[in-house]
């Protein structure tokens, strides 16, 4: 299944030789079977070297991937969720769909600077006027 090709949008279509399928002994609930099935898959996906990606999604996704990227690029996505192995690695495939069409989104447009209303910056003194007569009135009564 690591042959075939992963598609992701109208656009992006990441090759099966891209990625390396890996599968480990999983924990957690399954009696025997844990112990005997290696039903958990890892699955490789070096970022930088990849000709199915644009610099900018390349970039984009290096950012997201976080903890799961090794020093070299490469992105490593575990699946146990599950305790067959071909459901694992659809899960696995899956959220690197999701993880690249996160990184393919258009980046936020930029931000534009405003001023603060003539109406704000006047109850923003208005107010700052009557906390400063409170702490006034907190002082010694002057002596006549």
């Amino acid at each position: 299944m690591a042959s075939d090709p992963l598609y992701i949008n109208d656009r992006i279509t990441i090759a099966g030789w891209e990625l390396t399928e890996q599968f480990v002994l999983a924990g957690g609930p399954g009696g025997q079977n844990v112990n005997k099935v290696s039903t958990a898959v890892q699955l490789f996906f070096n970022i930088p070297n990849s000709p199915s990606l644009n610099e900018r999604v390349k970039a984009s996704a290096v950012k997201l991937s976080g903890k799961r990227l090794s020093k070299e690029g490469v992105l490593m996505i575990e699946a146990s969720r599950f305790r067959s192995q071909d459901r694992n690695r659809e899960d696995a495939r899956e959220r690197l769909k999701e993880l690249i069409l996160e990184a393919a989104k258009p980046p936020p447009p930029p931000r534009k600077k405003t001023k603060p209303t003539k109406g704000s910056i006047e109850r923003r003194l208005k107010a700052k006027s009557g906390r400063s007569e409170v702490k006034k009135m907190r002082g010694r009564p002057l002596g006549d």
